[in-house]
């Protein structure tokens, strides 16, 4: 298990599915969370599950205000930022054709502009502490096309090349910065795609480690990154997936043509 004795993280999403999965990784470790998400009363509940190693802190990742008050309260709270994982996002569904530009930038401002605010604010306070290592949430969607979910996938790409690039900028400062890349795993999130025997039987075809993900197979490998053990990495987007990106993306859209009658 890594050590995090001493160390501090800010993590959105952090209470719910990966997010949480990372944090109570952290915890484990000895290290101290702040939970960040938009939810107060299951931000509450995790806290108290974590006791004094965590705190919480209402956080709208699509808003710059939102953003950098959520990490200045976690410099406040806990005196320093070492640690940062950016988990929060959404999906979207849909033929590209008819799909709204507003439903198409509101997918980019949550998962991929809402990443890059949380990126420069969390670097901003590890600059201040002399170096750290941030971990964004991707997917095979940043590198295999998944038909009917352009926007989600568009924005998931912008995830990895803003990784990249974030980490060229700030190594040195001692700042690592890397993305995972998760296949399908059992999240709230994915409840529309877990719960179907039929995408469930999609996602296994195209996976030579044929079973659903869970949150701990993603935060354990989250919380190497994250570790002095993994001091050499950075700029790296790596696929969490059960091997699922040597294949294929998964053809969804038969899953989602009942929920969308009128789409063409």
């Amino acid at each position: 298990m890594p050590n995090f004795l001493g160390k501090v993280a800010f993590l959105t999403g952090g209470a719910t599915g990966i997010g949480l999965a990372c944090a109570r990784a952290i915890v484990e470790g000895g290290g101290r969370v702040m939970l960040a998400a938009r939810r107060r009363d299951v931000l509450e509940k995790v806290a108290a599950e974590f006791g004094s190693a965590a705190a919480f802190v209402e956080c709208d990742v699509t808003s710059d205000a939102s953003v950098d008050a959520a990490v200045d309260a976690t410099v406040a709270k806990f005196g320093a930022l070492h640690l940062a994982v950016n988990a929060a996002g959404m999906g979207m569904a849909g033929p590209l054709t008819g799909q709204a530009t507003e439903v198409f930038a509101m997918t980019l401002d949550t998962n991929l502009t809402g990443v890059f605010r949380c990126v420069r604010a969390e670097a901003l306070a590890m600059k201040k502490t002399g170096g750290g290592s941030i971990v964004n949430i991707s997917s095979i969607a940043g590198t295999l096309t998944h038909r009917w979910m352009s926007a989600y996938c568009v924005s998931k790409a912008g995830v990895n090349m803003l990784t990249r690039c974030a980490a060229d900028e700030l190594g040195q400062f001692g700042i690592r910065v890397n993305a995972v890349m998760p296949g399908l795993v059992d999240t709230e999130l994915a409840v529309t795609l877990t719960s179907s025997d039929d995408a469930v039987a999609e996602y296994k075809r195209r996976m030579p480690l044929a079973r659903i993900g869970v949150p701990a197979d993603v935060g354990s490998f989250v919380a190497f990154l994250l570790s002095d053990d993994a001091t050499w990495i950075t700029g790296q987007c790596i696929g969490v997936d059960g091997g699922h990106t040597l294949r294929q993306g998964p053809d969804l859209v038969e899953l989602f043509r009942p929920l969308m009658p009128d789409a063409e």
